[in-house]
């Protein structure tokens, strides 16, 4: 049990700092996009485009690490299903 305890701390824990890294990644990237706008294209602000479709892969992560943990991806679950299934299959 506490080994199934400790796997699932780490797949939190995981998915937090890849959350925490491409949060600094969207931030740097996009600054220096927005900066490049400015300096040779003023008239079209393009950048808004990395910004927002990026941002919503960042926003996932987000909800993944934080909003909803790992709790489909474990053998109990696993099990709790099967046996689920297992009992529609009999009625």
């Amino acid at each position: 049990m506490s080994d199934n305890i400790r796997q699932l701390a780490e797949k939190r824990a995981d998915l937090k700092i890849k959350f925490y890294k491409s949060l600094i990644t969207y931030l740097i990237v996009n600054a220096i996009l927005a900066v490049i706008n400015a300096l040779f294209t003023p008239e079209y602000w393009w950048v808004i485009f990395p910004v927002v479709f990026w941002g919503i892969g960042v926003f996932v992560r987000f909800l993944k690490a934080f909003v909803f943990p790992v709790k489909f991806d474990n053998e109990e679950y696993r099990e709790r299903k099967i046996e689920e299934e297992m009992e529609k299959l009999r009625k």
